[in-house]
């Protein structure tokens, strides 16, 4: 079976798998939803948008690992946390993947809960937890934001690639070679290599955004300037 997809295909997975995580991932977005919602304002709306379209964008990266329908790619997840936050962001990863499975074909439609869950779901939550984590720990800084980016999106991407060997193991349909541990080490390896590109990639987006309109980063709203810096403090970053 040959891929024209950048997620999981249709038959790599079987049915009644597919159908649990279709319902998490619906119950699950349906809370985003919800949550989102209070964090809308007017400069997170259009944000929003473009973090989405640049999703879209970085996410036609595509790497294949396997010959039988699985690939690997940019993610997204922790740049769309940190400029949009953590419910508004797996929407935008969301609205994507429903976008290039449903019109461009990237990615089975039955398969559309499973490849949510790993890519919208955990890789956003795993980036944000990091994340909120990070702003507090490291210094005020463009280097300390950019560490932030830099880790949050690493660590982002190789977890979301073991939320599918999870879903290989519970319900998975097509030899990928090899056992289970196989599987897992050749997945984290792989989205390891992707994760550093993702890394620069979303440091650097999240960097230049910081410096033209500091208010517009999510995940720098709510932190007050240490006191008596060393350097001016443009946004919470020096």
């Amino acid at each position: 079976m040959e891929t024209l997809a950048m997620h999981i295909s249709n038959g790599i997975i079987d049915g009644p798998v597919a159908a649990v995580f279709a319902a998490l991932a619906l119950a699950a977005l349906t809370v985003c939803v919800l949550r989102g919602r209070r964090d809308l304002d007017d400069r997170l709306a259009p944000m929003a948008g473009l973090v989405a379209a640049f999703i879209f964008a970085v996410q036609m990266l595509n790497f294949p690992i396997f010959t039988a329908g699985v690939s690997g790619h940019l993610l997204g997840g922790a740049l769309a946390a940190m400029l949009v936050g953590p419910w508004v962001g797996a929407l935008c990863v969301a609205v994507v993947l429903v976008v290039q499975a449903l019109i461009f074909g990237d990615g089975g439609v039955a398969m559309l809960g499973l490849n949510i869950t790993n890519m919208a779901l955990l890789g956003t939550a795993a980036a944000y937890l990091l994340i909120a984590l990070l702003v507090r720990v490291l210094p005020r800084t463009r280097a300390g934001l950019a560490v932030t980016a830099f880790v949050s999106a690493l660590v982002s991407v190789v977890v979301a690639s073991q939320g599918f060997v999870l879903q290989y193991w519970l319900g998975g349909t097509t030899d990928l070679g090899g056992n289970l541990a196989g599987l897992a080490g050749t997945m984290a390896g792989v989205h390891l290599l992707i994760g550093i590109g993702e890394g620069l990639i979303t440091a650097t987006t999240v960097l230049t955004v910081a410096k033209v309109r500091p208010d517009l980063v999510y995940a720098l709203r709510g932190l007050r300037p240490t006191s008596a810096p060393a350097v001016p403090v443009v946004g919470g970053v020096r």
